[in-house]
């Protein structure tokens, strides 16, 4: 088994399968790339038996042969190479492994690729499309959210509740909750899965901001093809909480306020705030907003007033200032509507451009007023 490659397009496309390689695998086959030489084109793997990643890359070579080559010492052996032509040579008896540059050779042992971690195949899937922009906006848009919490599964992932004509993606952790629905997408059947958080990140990785992304999906994996690179995710067997029954529907107070003003009061505010539950509270107001914050352990306190518009009865609650930080950071808008009904129940905050294709919620749970 023999080729040559760009050390630099080699590195690139190995960069995005190297995600899936485990620091600490629990078998040795995981610590490995991969390599599949089918004539003109090389297709290599790397898994974590979790997620599995797939590149295509186009050359010259004729040849065909597979082998696992370690991943971590080629990773370092290509980024320590300045661009350049290299040349592969695979033993079939032993594969042993030689890499030839400009500068010398480099000797690595190999394995048999009958070892290999088995790829899970797309056999009885649904599928639907979307462009790989709004995908990424997804993700960007609730990977924040999901739970860390082994005890709750469903929570550690990303629910893509499937419709025809839209999706929606939903992710929670139980203090907080955001809701990103497309509509007037290519899906033209119902169903449901929820990818893993730790998959979600590669997934992202392998995204640039255009083309569209194919995906397929049964009741176990889910499969995103895109160009050259197929990411394929364990999905995790659980029944996501049914999320539209935690969102109030009745929210007659609301608060719009300028979203960099808030993020800046509440990073300053944040400092001073009991470290447990990082509370501040938001006394609401006719003639304006404000928010304080207080560590009776050591007798830190704070205070701000911002300009607003609110409208209902006033009303005092409190918040998670570390979550509503993240929410804020997420949010791109000038204004923010915080949509309220009663200091016991969550609040619903909001961008300044939904549209009818896309609708973005996020609810934060109240915190338990008094310090």
């Amino acid at each position: 088994m023999n080729f040559t490659i760009s050390s630099s397009e080699l590195q690139s496309k190995l960069q995005t399968c190297y995600g899936a390689i485990g620091t600490n695998p629990s078998m040795p086959m995981l610590e490995d790339f991969l390599f599949d030489l089918d004539g003109d084109k090389l297709q290599v793997t790397g898994s974590n038996l979790e997620t599995t990643i797939i590149t295509q890359i186009e050359l010259s070579s004729g040849d065909k042969g597979k082998v696992s080559i370690p991943a971590k010492i080629l990773m370092d052996t290509l980024k320590a190479l300045p661009d350049q032509p290299l040349k592969f040579q695979v033993n079939d008896d032993n594969y042993a492994v030689e890499i030839t540059s400009s500068f010398g050779k480099y000797r690595l042992s190999g394995r048999s690729a009958e070892d290999y971690v088995k790829v899970p195949q797309a056999d009885s899937t649904e599928t639907f499309s979307i462009e790989a922009g709004m995908l990424k906006r997804a993700i960007s848009y609730t990977g924040f959210a999901t739970s860390n919490d082994e005890l709750r599964q469903a929570m550690m992932g990303l629910h893509f509740d499937i419709e025809e004509g839209q999706i929606t993606f939903v992710a929670t952790d139980a203090h907080k909750l955001v809701r990103y629905t497309l509509r007037g997408l290519d899906s033209t059947t119902a169903g449901s899965f929820i990818l893993p958080k730790k998959s979600l990140s590669l997934l992202n990785n392998a995204l640039l901001n255009e083309g569209t992304v194919n995906v397929s999906y049964n009741v176990k994996n889910a499969f995103f093809d895109y160009e050259d690179t197929q990411v394929i995710c364990r999905l995790i067997d659980a029944r996501f909480p049914d999320y539209n029954a935690v969102i109030p529907v009745d929210n007659p107070h609301e608060l719009t306020l300028k979203r960099l003003d808030l993020l800046s009061s509440l990073r300053r505010l944040a400092i001073y705030a009991n470290k447990a539950t990082n509370q501040v509270m938001f006394n609401m107001q006719e003639d304006g907003l404000t928010i304080s914050s207080e560590d009776i352990d050591f007798s830190n306190e704070a205070k701000e007033q911002l300009v607003c518009t609110f409208s209902g009865d006033d009303m005092t609650m409190g918040f998670n200032a570390k979550f509503f930080i993240e929410m804020l950071n997420i949010l791109g808008t000038d204004d923010v509507h915080l949509h309220l009904n009663d200091p016991n129940k969550a609040g619903i905050l909001l961008p300044d451009d939904n549209s009818e294709d896309e609708e973005l919620l996020m609810l934060v749970m109240p915190v338990m007023m008094g310090y």
